[in-house]
């Protein structure tokens, strides 16, 4: 009998496995945003943040930013044409990567996540200096979530809100 309750608990003890379970945190608030271009226009729909081998992609719809202050934020679900990518490379990353016409092969890309929900939310304020007038984009994401497919495990972490600010003729 003895035996059998020593067997019973270990049984017990061997099925309560809790996995490979890592919290892991995707955190970019003192990277500074980052584009392809020289200066960023309505039409600019790429931008990224760059920490060492870790990379934060914001693609935005066309025509998401506008030539006009808004009233308060405007909100864009992430979805299909509004995309949030977490990468992880298998060395350090530079902007060449995402701006390049002919992509590079190194590093190589170990891990991609693909926001599942959330929203990036917009305040564009005009700015006046004597004859010109330019429009100052302010980007916040909220309530983002990743899905890691290879593990099923969900990433949710609002310490990524500030996405970074940029200007537009």
């Amino acid at each position: 009998m003895k035996n059998l309750l020593t067997f019973l608990l270990c049984l017990a003890l061997y099925s309560c496995d809790d996995g490979d379970l890592t919290i892991e945190t995707i955190d970019f608030d003192d990277i500074d945003i980052d584009y392809c271009d020289t200066t960023v226009t309505t039409s600019t729909t790429l931008f990224f943040k760059i920490s060492g081998n870790e990379a934060l992609i914001l693609t935005l719809a066309s025509g998401t930013l506008k030539s006009e202050a808004s009233d308060g934020e405007v909100e864009y679900p992430i979805s299909t044409s509004t995309t949030l990518t977490y990468r992880d490379f298998s060395d350090d990353v530079s902007s060449d990567y995402f701006c390049d016409l002919i992509p590079t092969t190194e590093p190589t890309v170990l891990e991609e996540i693909e926001a599942e929900s959330g929203s990036v939310l917009i305040t564009t304020t005009a700015i006046v200096d004597s004859d010109t007038t330019t429009y100052e984009h302010t980007i916040r994401l909220s309530e983002i979530t990743f899905i890691n497919a290879s593990n099923n495990q969900r990433i949710t972490d609002l310490s990524i809100n500030d996405f970074g600010t940029v200007t537009t003729n």
